[in-house]
C-alpha cells in the first residue's frame, strides 16, 4: 500500500475530533502509512480568494513533494479547494510566479507533482473493492445506508476528475456488506454553507435529505464530508422540529463505517460522540455502543 501524507484539515482537529481517530485507526488497519502534514495552513474552504489561497495550498502541496508523498484528506471541502488550486498550479508561469513570490524566502518550491485524493478515493482506487472485502471482520450485512457526496466531491468536474467517482460511497458500501439506499439530493449541498446567512432554509435542507433517507428504509447515512457531518447531525434535532416529524437518523463518517466493517470498536472511533445517537444502528450490528 502507499503511504500518505496526511492533510487532516481544520474539522477534524476541532468540531468533528471523532473524524480524525477514525482515520487513524481505519487506515491503520488497511495498512494505509500516514504521515501527518502538520505546518500547513487551511484551503481557504472555498471563502478566500484564489489570490490568498493558492500561495497558501502552494506550501501545503510543496511540503508533500519534499516528502515524496501524495497528499490523502478526508474532508470534501479540503479535496475540493486545493484539487482546484493544484490544477491551477500546473500552469508553470503562474507556479513560478507563486514561487517567487511567496514560497522562495522559506526554502520551498512548488514543481506541480503532488497528487491529492480524498480517502474514499484511495479506497476504491489504491485499496480496491477485492481487497475491502478481504479486510473485512465484521461484515455490515443486514445495515441500509445512504449516501451523501455533498457539494465539493461532485464538481466542478474537471478538478474532480469524476468519471466513476461519482458513486464512489456507494461501491464502498456494498463491498463492506451493506445495502446501499439512494437519495435524490445526495450530490447536493447539505445547508452549512448558508447556515449562518439563512438557517432557516439551511435546516430546511438537512430535514429534506434526512427525512428522504428515513422514508426510504434508510438506517443511517454516511458521508465523506466533516461540514456535511456537522450540519446533518448537529442540526437533523432542529430539522425534526421544522418538519413536525421524528427524523433519528445516524450520520456516520466515512472511515467510522469502513472501521465498524473491520471490527474496530465503536468508542474506539467515538461513535458515542454524535447528536444522533448511533445506539440503535449499533444494536442492529450487536455490538455496544
Amino acid at each position: 500500500m502507499k503511504r500518505w501524507a496526511f492533510y487532516t484539515g481544520c474539522v477534524a482537529k476541532g468540531s468533528c475530533p471523532e473524524l480524525y481517530n477514525a482515520t487513524v485507526k481505519t487506515c491503520k488497519k488497511l495498512g494505509l502509512e500516514l504521515e501527518e502534514l502538520r505546518d500547513v495552513g487551511c484551503t481557504g474552504a472555498g471563502v478566500l480568494s484564489t489570490e490568498v489561497s493558492d500561495p497558501i495550498n502552494a506550501r501545503t502541496l510543496a511540503r508533500a513533494e519534499q516528502l515524496g508523498l501524495p497528499i490523502m484528506t478526508i474532508c470534501s471541502t479540503c479535496q475540493g479547494v486545493i484539487g482546484a488550486s493544484n490544477l491551477r498550479l500546473q500552469d508553470p508561469e503562474y507556479r513560478r510566479m507563486i514561487n517567487e513570490e511567496y514560497l522562495a524566502d522559506q526554502g520551498l518550491e512548488y514543481r506541480g507533482t503532488t497528487e491529492v485524493k480524498h480517502l474514499l478515493w484511495i479506497l476504491i482506487e489504491d485499496v480496491g473493492e477485492e481487497e475491502l472485502v478481504k479486510s473485512l471482520g465484521k461484515p455490515l450485512a443486514g445495515l441500509r445506508i445512504s449516501p451523501f457526496y455533498g457539494c465539493y466531491l461532485r464538481r466542478p468536474e474537471d478538478v474532480i476528475q469524476i468519471g466513476g467517482r461519482k458513486r464512489y460511497i456507494e461501491k464502498v458500501t456494498t463491498a463492506l456488506g451493506a445495502e446501499s439506499v439512494d437519495i435524490r439530493g445526495k450530490g447536493k449541498c447539505c445547508g452549512f454553507p448558508i447556515l449562518t446567512i439563512n438557517p432557516k432554509n439551511s435546516v430546511k435542507m438537512v430535514a429534506n435529505h434526512t427525512i428522504d433517507a428515513k422514508d426510504r428504509g434508510a438506517d443511517a447515512m454516511v458521508t465523506p464530508c466533516p461540514l456535511c457531518h456537522l450540519n446533518l447531525d448537529g442540526y437533523q434535532p432542529n430539522a425534526s422540529s421544522a418538519a413536525k416529524r421524528d427524523i433519528d437518523l445516524p450520520i456516520i463518517h466515512l472511515p467510522q463505517l469502513v472501521g465498524l466493517s473491520l471490527g474496530i470498536a465503536p468508542e474506539k472511533m467515538r461513535l458515542n460522540k454524535h447528536i444522533v445517537s448511533t445506539k440503535k444502528l449499533l444494536s442492529e450490528l450487536a455490538v455496544a455502543p
